[in-house]
């Protein structure tokens, strides 16, 4: 089953259920997919989806850290509530030492010496990481790698 099909099973379910809160975050994903469609012109494929999930997650994170500066924990709490959800949809993160070897193996794969060969790396880890890893702390990681 397609992640946007499990999305769309997940509402049905949440409507039955009464689920008032669990639903608008799905109505609110499935809208921001139906979007990109819309805008694109394309269909969604699973790794497009997890990319908008991404998206909307990290989002989540920026108001989180807003609202508990602003000291607006009700609002805070709101997203809260949303990441985890969102974050459900998500593949299970890797572990740092993961991350490490898949960019140990990503730099012997391409051949990359010297931080100018960064992107190719970038390029090359990207299909693997979507959705399982912060691409913000591996493009940190490769930096760091190809500069030593």
């Amino acid at each position: 089953m397609t992640l946007k099909a499990q999305l769309t099973e997940d509402m049905k379910t949440a409507m039955k259920a009464g689920e008032k809160d669990r639903l608008g975050v799905i109505r609110l994903i499935n809208a921001a997919i139906k979007q990109k469609e819309v805008d694109e012109r394309i269909e969604m494929t699973d790794e497009l989806v997890l990319a908008v999930l991404e998206k909307m997650l990290k989002q989540r994170k920026d108001s989180i850290s807003q609202y508990e500066a602003a000291g607006r924990t009700d609002l805070a709490d709101i997203e809260k509530f949303e990441s985890g959800i969102i974050q459900a949809y998500l593949p299970q993160p890797l572990s740092q030492a993961e991350v490490e070897a898949l960019v140990a193996r990503a730099i012997a794969d391409t051949g990359a010496e010297g931080p100018q060969a960064m992107g190719k790396v970038i390029a090359a880890l990207k299909p693997q990481l979507a959705g399982r890893a912060d691409m913000g702390a591996v493009s940190g990681m490769v930096k760091a790698a190809l500069s030593k």
